[in-house]
């Protein structure tokens, strides 16, 4: 769990749905001078459209992975495994290394009859097994199918048919005051069910140090109860429809406190989409850096036909901004004619788009109201599709080492480069039987950790992607290769 913004931002999540009817009791003259649309409202509707669209998610990961994704904590890797022999730190290593252990626990919501399943990325990451369990008890082992850490979104696969999926709702016509139901597994007690309200819409959870992301930060925000374990739950409208997947609560203690966070479905729609056809999300960006729009930025620039709106500060080259013409000191007011008012609501329509889709921007200049189209292009510049991250482009295999091997070079650790071929180590000059020690200072052992880094690596945000290699060659050279995961 991360608990770095807005004090301690507890991931967390629910499912939609509420097991509960209220009825008034009493005679009519009660009922009549009592009742709200509150006490009319029925939530077993929605609760029986839902409950078996709701899964449980159990991840576990291997034993010998927790000991050897251990970081070296700033120590140099090669005291570490070459300092003098008194000096050679040998950590206790579990009896039943090897063995998966359950390392986390959310939900899940079923899309398609074919087990199709979405779910929260932090729910299922760096998972060795995941384990489904349906509303029926029946156990399934899933697959992931694609993931994306910005909208904290993934997709995974049962193998199974004739599962009831939940029904897609439009998360842009939810109204604020509006009743949602939660359905998850909060603190492994299956199927729970919980009632609230939606309290705000594209709402921002960052830390407010002005960073501009292109991931998500724009949330449906509500008062039903979330906890730890409900992570990639549903929000659900009164019909039973998927407005939203919980993603998050607002917590000092790690447990619900009041608030709850869920990604809306117009998000969700689009990158579970490109997640089952790409693999990985087709990002479109507008190419600007910006600042939102307050009555003291408006009144240094003498802007009045707005009070408030994005404020570009700067435009990108070879962006769609450019295209479009915009300018510093120009005002965005509308994406495709959505509101965009906040860096919320901006973010939350990049993310409904993808590179090679048109849309209009509606922006202030000089007072004036201004209405261009242009096609949208991805961080290079250009519209083609991104390819889903390759192992393979390595250009190599990997091989455990012989414990003659490691005695002999007197090392405790390290998998072995064999089988080089065109591809992005023999470009860094990597050589066959080059034996990796550390990447990026987190020792490896097996095949399995040099291809979990690398996964973490081409997950992270930055644009500049580096396998940093240190390691030693079996005459006793020692070699660093720094590796550019960004070529294409």
């Amino acid at each position: 769990m991360k608990h770095n913004f807005i004090k301690s931002l507890a991931i967390a999540s629910i499912f939609a749905g509420c097991a509960f009817t209220t009825q008034a009791q009493g005679d009519y003259s009660l009922i009549r001078t009592s009742s709200t649309p509150s006490f009319e409202t029925d939530f077993t509707k929605a609760a029986e459209n839902t409950i078996n669209s709701v899964v449980c998610i159990k991840s576990y990961v291997n034993r010998s992975q927790q000991y050897y994704s251990n970081p070296f904590g700033g120590i140099d890797p090669f005291e570490f495994f070459f300092g003098q022999p008194q000096q050679r730190r040998q950590q206790p290593r579990d009896k039943r290394e090897g063995e998966p252990t359950q390392s986390g626990l959310g939900s899940g919501v079923i899309i398609s009859s074919d087990g199709y399943i979405v779910t929260n990325n932090h729910v299922i990451d760096e998972a060795d097994k995941l384990e489904v369990l349906l509303n029926d008890n029946t156990t399934y082992e899933a697959k992931i199918i694609g993931t994306d850490e910005k909208t904290d979104l993934a997709l995974i696969k049962i193998d199974a048919s004739g599962l009831k999926p939940i029904t897609f709702g439009d998360s842009d016509a939810v109204k604020i005051g509006e009743w949602v139901l939660a359905v998850g597994n909060p603190f492994g007690f299956n199927s729970t069910v919980t009632a609230g309200i939606v309290s705000a819409k594209a709402r921002s959870i960052s830390s407010g140090n002005g960073a501009r992301r292109l991931g998500l930060d724009s949330y449906i925000q509500t008062d039903a109860a979330l906890n730890p374990g409900n992570s990639g739950g549903a929000l659900v409208n009164l019909n039973g429809q998927l407005i939203g997947i919980n993603s998050a609560i607002y917590s000092n203690t790690g447990s619900y406190t009041g608030f709850s966070f869920a990604i809306p479905t117009s998000v969700v729609r689009k990158i579970v989409a490109d997640l089952n056809k790409y693999g990985t999300v087709q990002r479109a960006v507008l190419g600007i850096t910006y600042t939102e729009l307050d009555s003291k930025l408006a009144k240094e620039h003498n802007i009045t036909a707005t009070p408030s709106g994005i404020y570009v500060q700067s435009v990108t080259d070879r962006s769609t901004a450019r295209e479009i013409g915009l300018q510093e000191g120009d005002v965005i007011i509308k994406i495709n004619g959505a509101d965009t008012h906040s860096s919320a609501q901006l973010i939350e329509q990049m993310n409904q788009f993808r590179p090679g889709d048109v849309i209009s921007v509606t922006y202030i200049r000089d007072n004036k109201k201004y209405t261009k189209s242009a096609t949208l292009r991805n961080d290079r510049g250009n519209t083609e599709v991104t390819k889903k991250d390759d192992f393979s482009s390595l250009g190599c295999a990997f091989m455990n080492l012989s414990r003659d091997t490691r005695s002999n070079l007197g090392i405790s650790s390290g998998v072995q480069v064999t089988g080089l071929k065109p591809g992005l180590f023999k470009q860094a000059g990597v050589k066959d039987g080059f034996i990796i020690m550390a990447i990026n200072d987190v020792f490896v052992n097996t095949p399995d950790d040099v291809e979990r880094l690398y996964n973490q690596i081409m997950k992270n945000s930055d644009s500049d992607k580096v396998m940093f290699l240190t390691g030693i060659y079996p005459t006793g050279r020692k070699g660093y290769y720094a590796v550019n995961l960004s070529e294409e």
